[in-house]
């Protein structure tokens, strides 16, 4: 499914500060303990956002400003971690291509990987940020969101409160997880999640097939008449 832009995206708009975005607001846990090995806390909460969530925290992107709204759907559509959305400069978008180059900043060797961001999505980058102008500048590479962690969490935060999404799944490692969920149950091999995700191991992807997804309700479907 290709994420639609709203119109107001091609009206560059002047950033907000940090703490114009949202006042007194600390980072939302995700440390809940439990298996790092699954999907889901000791308590038995999900560590990642399903399909009908996925697609409100989506939709509630919009009412945000366009300079965070792009931060938030690349987070979504890429499946990375905040810190390696926060380092993206000019020179990690492969605009004709549709592709973004993402560093993967847990892997102890230096990892790049590529990932496909919906063809809306791209556009609106490219003109947002007016990437191929500064591609084209000799100053080096810029980064595209110059605010820190903590407003990172305030953004999604935000996100997650106007999708009305609760619990320690609300984070944006629920995104995480949920990219992962979501594109293996659309079809996307596992190898290539795998690479997407820029995981080291193919046992690590592979917990996102524990999921129960449309086919394993089709079968209990059956199961019910």
């Amino acid at each position: 499914m290709l994420v639609q832009l709203p119109r107001q995206l091609l009206v560059i708009a002047k950033p907000l500060t940090g703490d114009s975005l949202e006042k007194n607001v600390t980072p939302l846990s995700c440390g809940w303990t439990g298996d790092t090995g699954s999907l889901h806390y000791l308590t038995g909460a999900r560590k990642y956002l399903n399909h009908s969530e996925r697609n409100r925290a989506l939709a509630a992107m919009h009412r945000l400003d366009p300079y965070y709204e792009l931060f938030a759907l690349v987070l979504a559509w890429t499946g990375a971690r905040v810190s390696e959305v926060l380092a993206l400069n000019s020179s990690s978008f492969q605009i004709d291509s549709g592709v973004v180059t993402i560093v993967t900043l847990k892997r102890r060797k230096h990892s790049v990987r590529e990932i496909p961001l919906p063809p809306g999505l791209m556009r609106s980058l490219n003109h947002f940020f007016s990437l191929r102008s500064l591609q084209q500048e000799s100053n080096g590479p810029q980064r595209l969101w110059t605010f820190c962690r903590m407003t990172a969490w305030r953004i999604v935060k935000r996100v997650m409160r106007l999708a009305r999404i609760a619990g320690p799944h609300a984070c944006p490692r629920g995104f995480r997880h949920g990219f992962g969920v979501g594109s293996l149950q659309s079809g996307v091999p596992i190898t290539l999640v795998q690479r997407w995700m820029g995981h080291a191991r193919l046992s690590t992807t592979s917990i996102y097939l524990n999921v129960s997804g449309p086919e394993e309700r089709a079968f209990a479907k059956r199961f019910w008449r």
